[in-house]
């Protein structure tokens, strides 16, 4: 069990001038769980979780940028620069910052989304130092070298085609296109052939200076981790670099909210000769931020979260149209997705929408009883517990909590706010959500006829 403590503690220097400021946001018991933050000069936040019973350490740095800060002509920059960051440095080459890790059994990744990217280093406790170092000198010193940026090209558009070789994967980047348009949220975040062909180096490293700023980082570490020796340690590597106090970086324009989802009742088919169709049939869902997320969570998992949700039970189970189906949400800072996600074969599409529709309209109409809402939350619960049994996950939760929420929510309070989710909750959540008309798109080799009869599902 955690509770919050809102103990601070400031450290100065010797002439009086505070250097550092540490606070207690999450207290556990016998310093297990304990989660720290201390935010350095310059505005760099590290965040920690403790946890001694382990042997593995997880370190990260989270940067606020991601493919919605894009303008068109950088569609694709923030996951090419990702690519670039572990090309080299002054101090390490590309070999040298791969074997580094490598040498001591670790392992090393990073990914980028529409908000946000992070790099991460999992390796043993030991070596904690070792990943530390490595981690924030790519971040702090990447060379962005243009032989490196014509080498990754090749790869960033072999990624792409990959993509799109998997309608499974690619259709909900149509998805995102159906519902927000030629937006940076609709925009894929790898970006397009042709906006990748096109950035330069120059771009990119102008891009890299202006968002990766200490006051638009987050660094987090968990496991077997003392918050004191990761705070010394960040802070002498991005000294080191030179990166801890930086005035030179440009000013970054707040991410627009101003563009709506577009209108509902799109649908948007791409012909693909595949085995399957791949269809996605979705509303408008969230923001992050909305309370009523706790309760939409319990309703996307009674949908379509597992084998006993209704839409598995509906289309496979029952009446065999379907191997792979289910639902999801997607919250960004100002707004959401809610999706339905179908492949079936192409002479079963319409009888698959058929059936999601009407389930969505029988929930949003009914809500759901007593009996499914409860199984809902053990799923949920159960899941949300079991998913953060590594020091990975924990340092995802706290990285990612740091950075777009600004604040740090216990294992316990998550799992009191999901059992306090009520009937009422629900059926209000899927009037607001399920209610709405929805869109669709889809993937696939579907005949004109077959085509023409798509709109039914969303009218």
């Amino acid at each position: 069990m955690t509770s919050r403590s809102p103990r601070k503690t400031a450290r100065t220097s010797s002439e009086g001038r505070a250097v550092a400021r540490t606070q207690t946001l999450l207290k556990g018991e016998n310093g297990i769980g304990t989660v720290r933050r201390t935010t350095l000069p310059g505005g760099l936040r590290v965040v920690t979780e403790t946890l001694p019973s382990v042997r593995s350490a997880t370190f990260g740095i989270w940067a606020n940028v991601g493919s919605r800060d894009e303008t068109p002509t950088l569609n694709g920059a923030t996951h090419y620069l990702e690519h670039l960051l572990f090309k080299g440095t002054a101090r390490r080459s590309a070999l040298d910052i791969s074997a580094a890790i490598d040498a001591v059994g670790g392992e090393m990744n990073a990914f980028t989304a529409k908000e946000y990217t992070c790099y991460y280093a999992r390796v043993l406790d030991t070596d904690l130092p070792l990943a530390i170092d490595v981690v924030c000198d790519m971040l702090t010193g990447s060379l962005i070298a243009a032989e490196d940026v014509d080498a990754e090209r090749g790869v960033i558009l072999e990624e792409i085609a990959m993509t799109e070789d998997d309608p499974g994967d690619c259709v909900h980047d149509l998805f995102a296109h159906t519902m927000l348009g030629d937006t940076p949220l609709g925009r894929p975040v790898l970006g397009t052939v042709d906006t990748i062909n096109a950035l330069s180096r120059d771009q990119i490293a102008r891009f890299y200076k202006r968002h990766y700023d200490p006051t638009h980082l987050v660094v987090a570490a968990a496991g077997n981790v003392d918050h004191a020796k990761v705070v010394r340690q960040v802070r002498a590597a991005f000294e080191k670099a030179g990166a801890l106090t930086r005035t030179d970086a440009e000013p970054v324009a707040p991410r627009d909210g101003s563009r709506t989802i577009r209108t509902a009742g799109r649908v948007e088919l791409l012909g693909r000769k595949t085995e399957q169709a791949h269809v996605v049939l979705g509303v408008p869902g969230l923001a992050r931020t909305d309370d009523r997320r706790w309760a939409l969570g319990v309703l996307n998992t009674a949908l379509g979260g597992g084998m006993s949700s209704r839409l598995f039970q509906e289309v496979r189970e029952k009446r065999g149209l379907a191997y792979s189906v289910y639902s999801y949400t997607s919250g960004f800072a100002d707004c959401g997705l809610f999706g339905v996600y179908a492949g079936c074969r192409p002479a079963q599409v319409h009888d698959v929408l058929r059936i999601c529709r009407d389930e969505l309209d029988r929930v949003a109409a009914e809500g759901l009883p007593e009996d499914e809402i409860a199984r809902a939350i053990g799923q949920l619960s159960g899941s949300t517990v079991l998913g953060l049994e590594d020091t990975g996950a924990l340092m995802n939760r706290i990285g990612k909590s740091e950075l777009c929420w600004g604040d740090q929510m216990s294992v316990s309070d998550m799992l009191a706010r999901i059992a306090a989710v009520t009937p009422d909750e629900i059926r209000e959540v899927a009037r607001d959500v399920l209610g709405q008309r929805p869109s669709l798109s889809v993937i696939g080799p579907l005949k004109d006829k077959q085509a023409a009869r798509l709109h039914e599902a969303v009218s």
